[in-house]
């Protein structure tokens, strides 16, 4: 009889062996993070000024809704790519304080 009480281990990056950590722990997917995390903070506050409507619409639907959350997405992927905020840099120096190997030279 096997005892419930006690969960199982789950299996997380750090338990899987170290090659696996140092792929989790690179540069590029750190820097892959960090463009992702500018592109959702951004989304966020686009999307935050367009529930402060400072005006009624002339022509409002729920497709109109959809086509310009479609947009805004695409906005905030290309502000996050070609103009970011630095959110996402400041948040990959944060990261790498912890790893020698990741951090950014001084310039």
């Amino acid at each position: 009889m096997t005892d419930i009480t006690t969960p199982a281990p789950l299996a997380t990056a750090a338990s899987t062996g170290p090659a696996d950590a140092r792929r989790l722990a690179t540069g590029a997917n750190l820097d892959k993070a960090a463009k992702q995390f500018e592109s959702v903070f951004t989304g966020m506050m686009l999307k935050s000024m367009r529930q402060a409507k400072l005006a009624d619409p002339l022509f409002d639907s729920k497709a109109l809704d959809t086509f310009r959350d479609m947009q805004d997405q695409m906005t905030v992927k290309a502000m996050a790519e070609h103009t970011p905020l630095g959110i996402g840099k400041a948040m990959r120096e944060f990261l790498a304080k912890s790893q020698a190997d990741l951090k950014t030279p001084e310039r």
